[in-house]
């Protein structure tokens, strides 16, 4: 394709070429990997199995919440803090589709550009897709890019979009929920599922008029519901992200939920859950290229008329389906 042959010509020759130039550091390198990602590269398959030696390291931390409060300046606020402790940082600002290209509205360098010319933070917005959840089906994908580029912590910032967010902590090894006062959040985490998927709580824009209200609120369903893993009791901390205040203490409750992770099982746990839901999205993307190709044969339409006619059930028209899809 035109992009492959352009870093060609740039140097980049071959995917263990880039692997190795993303490992050293070059944001190039790490660039190139990613957009052979969400562009579906015919070298997916070598610059995935290039990469799995050298995943498993970072802490991939998801970051949700309502628009408005707060995520981005959040995430902002989080890089500094980590950077300050000296860790690598790897961000994916999944943002809103545009309508005409499919790409990404909303430029990464435009939000935090202040890291732009820190070769210690590599940020990178991906375009939802119109994926439930506005995670792209790349994600997972570029999280191992920068996983595997050496990236000590990985933010996976999501678009706010409602209870698909919930998505999101399929991903993370950790997630974060923002809340903020003033937006009807206490109804609002109820509806969305939050408490199910938070396994740290912080309440933004904590300087105003009813910050404590939304903790109260927080606090006491989360009293009443199941955790998702025994054993974690979820933190409920304020933040005022736009002047870095509260910001230390997330940094603290990440790290804490990072070490119960792994002194639980639970870290090797959500990982491979993780795995089997990629390795299942991968598998029925391919029976759907091939259930494509049977319907340009119109098997797909006969099996369907069959159905309406009463001459077969949609339980026998799938098992014919798939039956032509394995021959």
């Amino acid at each position: 394709m035109p992009e492959q042959s352009g870093s060609r010509r740039r140097g980049a020759t071959s995917v263990p070429e880039l692997v190795a130039s993303a490992r050293a550091g070059e944001a190039r390198a790490v660039a190139r990997l990613i957009s052979l990602v969400e562009d579906e590269s015919p070298l997916l398959r070598e610059v995935t199995a290039a990469l799995a030696p050298h995943t498993g390291h970072a802490h991939v931390i998801g970051l949700t919440g309502s628009p408005g409060v707060g995520k981005s300046t959040s995430t902002d606020a989080l890089i500094r803090a980590l950077r300050q402790e000296g860790r690598r940082v790897g961000v994916l600002a999944i943002d809103p589709s545009s309508p005409f290209s499919g790409g990404a509205l909303l430029g990464d360098r435009v939000r935090m550009g202040d890291h732009a010319t820190d070769d210690g933070v590599y940020i990178r917005s991906m375009a939802a897709r119109g994926h439930l959840g506005g995670l792209s089906w790349s994600t997972p994908q570029a999280m191992r890019v920068l996983d595997a580029a050496g990236f000590d912590v990985v933010l996976v910032e999501t678009v706010g979009v409602g209870q698909s967010e919930v998505e999101v902590a399929g991903l993370a090894d950790t997630t974060v929920v923002l809340l903020a006062p003033g937006m009807g959040d206490g109804i609002q985490a109820a509806k969305a599922g939050i408490l199910e998927i938070g396994d740290v709580y912080v309440v933004n824009k904590a300087d105003r008029e009813g910050a404590d209200q939304v903790a109260r609120d927080l606090r006491g369903m989360l009293s009443l519901g199941d955790r998702r893993d025994g054993g974690w009791q979820q933190p409920i901390l304020k933040t005022v992200a736009q002047v870095g205040e509260g910001v230390p203490e997330v940094v603290s409750a990440l790290d804490e939920h990072r070490a119960w992770l792994e002194s639980s099982g639970q870290l090797a746990r959500r990982r491979t859950r993780r795995a089997r839901a990629e390795i299942e999205a991968i598998a029925v993307a391919a029976l759907r290229r091939r259930w494509a190709v049977v319907g340009e044969h119109d098997e797909l339409d006969h099996l369907a008329a069959a159905v309406v006619d009463g001459s077969s059930d949609p339980y026998a028209a799938a098992d014919r389906l798939l039956g032509v899809v394995s021959g």
